[in-house]
């Protein structure tokens, strides 16, 4: 479902990673580049493999990138809430999507051509190096990934997915509250795994009293003793 721009507050494109160094006034004049879009809870956005090559700026919401195998099985790739981009390797070599989003919430997102994007990557040197900044960020992910993929088996897979978890939400006196803890599924779907193994290995660090349940939250209640657990695996 589309929006007009003129409907959107500027501080919805001020939040956005990679335009966080230009002023109200450039930004302003950005605006008709811009088609925004407000997506239902479990809408889709873009299909994996479709050859679309806009760029997607979310600026409220929450949506998720997914990867269907050939086999069909999900495999979540990321979230993505306020104030990220997807879509941009895309306009950048042309290529069909890798992946498949879907809103998780209700969502606002804005649209630009692949076009006017490349132009702005051009004209706007800040911009550009943010954008890299992004992508090299998504690439060191991908790579601690693979070693993950490579080197853990299934419970030490989870156990790096809660320290991911941990650490996105902040860590403060060697604690931290994941407030939205995703399903056991969907934490399955993140580690290449079922959801059972999910749940026994949560019951077990509960039981250990490294975990604690706190209504639809979890608390990590010693994140140091969690990155050994990982971090000893990966050495040996």
């Amino acid at each position: 479902m589309s929006t007009k721009h003129s409907d959107v507050s500027i501080q919805a494109l001020r939040q956005i990673e990679v335009f966080r160094s230009i002023d109200n006034d450039t930004l302003r004049s950005w605006r008709g580049e811009f088609q925004w879009h407000r997506y239902r809870a479990k809408q889709q956005i873009v299909s994996q493999n479709e050859p679309s090559n806009d760029v997607y700026f979310v600026c409220s919401g929450l949506v998720r990138a997914t990867i269907f195998a050939a086999n069909g099985k999900e495999v979540t790739f990321q979230d993505l809430g306020p104030g990220e981009i997807f879509g941009e390797l895309a306009a950048i070599d042309s290529k069909p999507r890798t992946t498949h989003v879907v809103a998780l919430a209700d969502s606002l997102v804005a649209t630009m051509t692949a076009r006017h994007f490349l132009q702005l990557l051009r004209d706007r040197p800040d911009v550009a190096m943010a954008t890299l900044r992004r992508l090299s960020g998504l690439v060191r992910r991908l790579c601690d990934r693979v070693v993950e993929f490579s080197t853990l088996g299934v419970k030490n897979r989870i156990q790096a997915e809660l320290l991911r978890l941990a650490r996105a939400y902040g860590v403060q006196e060697n604690r931290a509250l994941i407030e939205r803890l995703p399903t056991h599924s969907e934490i399955a779907n993140r580690v290449s795994t079922h959801r059972e193994a999910v749940t026994r290995e949560l019951n077990r660090l509960i039981k250990s009293g490294l975990l604690r349940r706190e209504g639809k939250s979890l608390v990590v209640t010693d994140v140091a003793r969690l990155e050994r657990m990982v971090d000893d695996v990966q050495d040996q």
